[in-house]
């Protein structure tokens, strides 16, 4: 391999030491190698990060396992004044050498790798975005939370003979959360007593909502469905911090999220879980090709002895495909929209499920040029290209006709 560094370090970053290589030398010899072992508390990766800096090792690489290499990765970032050049390289594209596998020879690929150039980094966003990862992550796991408690609650409430959610669409509603505090009480409830705590449109299955809670529940049971609730509304409350976590953090990018809140089909939520995957600065994907394929939005491309095989997408960012594929089912339901209309033509011809993935595509594509260009949504740029693109295809095909011999009539222009 070709060297392009005179100096360089691979890391191989495990759960409880780091295995650090350095490679000096001059690029047309032999580097001299040095592998020393640190342990991955805080105050062992600071002796690290002074030991680059004596050496004035300005390349480090190391690869991505799993969390481990977040502290790493965090301690050098701020070496040389933060001028380091710092890569976390997908496990998959280093190989090791052939033979016993240990990590000293780890760390010795990975910066001969580095040296001679041929490592590709992943996308590390500012450490501002990988903050605001953190809590939208962790409120989508607490959204998911709630919904299974409400199930458990609900469940609870079958095996006692309570059939609310026959009769309400929503038993944490108003109507609903006030006949089950009633129940956590007093273990029953009499129809005298439903009369008042239904509201609004519930009351129009006032008689069969009765009918559904008349049943009675035993001290053990009460107290268990207090536990329930009570752990519910912990959880709504703890929702609630991390919400005004996340507004807090979303400050610095206000811009960026107004304009993806402009997209049909995303809210405030949807848009600041999606910054937080992808960040604020486009140039660190060259394409919008480069961000699709980054977030799994790309068909797969399999093909031997001349036959194509499976096209699954690609293994990407789960959460930005998850929250973009959410935001498209979204789109569907809605009316009179060109993305709307847009999923309704592949649908036809390619399924619902396959046209879900390419509206989802679409929306990371205009996401991308949006913040690229530091552009508003507008629907009306799409008919241009749509009309501009029918234009194409007219000529295209009155040339082709031309070649043929056919005689083409052009119509007049319509005023």
């Amino acid at each position: 391999m070709k060297a392009i560094l005179d100096i360089c370090c691979g890391l191989d970053v495990h759960k409880e030491t780091v295995v650090a290589c350095l490679l000096k030398g001059n690029l047309d010899s032999e580097p001299e190698a040095e592998t020393r072992t640190y342990s991955t508390l805080i105050p062992n990766l600071e002796q690290l990060k002074t030991w680059l800096i004596e050496e004035n090792c300005r390349h480090v690489a190391m690869e991505s396992t799993g969390v481990y290499w977040h502290p790493v990765f965090n301690v050098l970032e701020s070496a040389f004044d933060g001028t380091i050049e710092l890569m976390v390289s997908n496990a998959r594209h280093m190989k090791n050498v052939p033979g016993k596998k240990t990590d000293v020879k780890d760390a010795e690929w990975i910066a001969g790798l580095l040296r001679a150039g041929l490592l590709r980094g992943s996308f590390i966003p500012s450490q501002s975005i990988r903050r605001l990862r953190d809590l939208t992550r962790y409120r989508k796991s607490m959204v998911e939370e709630i919904s299974s408690q409400k199930n458990r609650i609900e469940k609870h409430l079958q095996s006692c003979g309570f059939k609310l959610s026959t009769f309400l669409t929503d038993i944490f509603g108003v109507s609903g959360r006030g006949i089950v505090d009633h129940l956590a009480k007093f273990g029953h409830i009499s129809p005298e007593e439903v009369d008042p705590l239904v509201k609004k449109s519930a009351r129009a299955k006032l008689n069969d909502i009765k009918l559904a809670v008349n049943g009675n529940m035993d001290v053990l049971q009460r107290d268990f469905l207090k536990m329930l609730l009570k752990h519910l509304d912990d959880n709504r409350e703890h929702l609630q911090i991390i919400d005004q976590k996340i507004d807090q953090e979303l400050l610095k990018c206000q811009r960026q999220l107004e304009q993806l809140d402009g997209i049909p089909g995303i809210n405030k939520t949807a848009a600041a879980a999606i910054l937080a995957e992808i960040g604020t600065d486009m140039a660190q994907f060259k394409t919008a090709e480069n961000i699709c394929s980054w977030a799994g939005l790309t068909p797969g491309s399999y093909e031997s002895a001349g036959k194509k095989k499976s096209s699954r997408t690609l293994n990407g960012n789960t959460y930005i495909k998850r929250i973009l594929c959410e935001a498209a089912w979204t789109i569907t339901r809605m009316r009179n929209t060109y993305l709307s209309q847009w999923y309704w033509k592949i649908k036809q011809r390619r399924g619902g499920k396959r046209a879900i993935v390419a509206l989802a595509r679409k929306l990371l594509v205009i996401i991308y040029n949006m913040l690229k260009n530091n552009t508003n949504y507008d629907e009306n740029c799409f008919e241009l290209v749509e009309a501009k693109q029918e234009k194409y295809k007219i000529k295209k095909i009155m040339a082709e006709a031309r070649k043929l011999g056919l005689e083409v009539i052009e119509l007049p222009k319509i005023a």
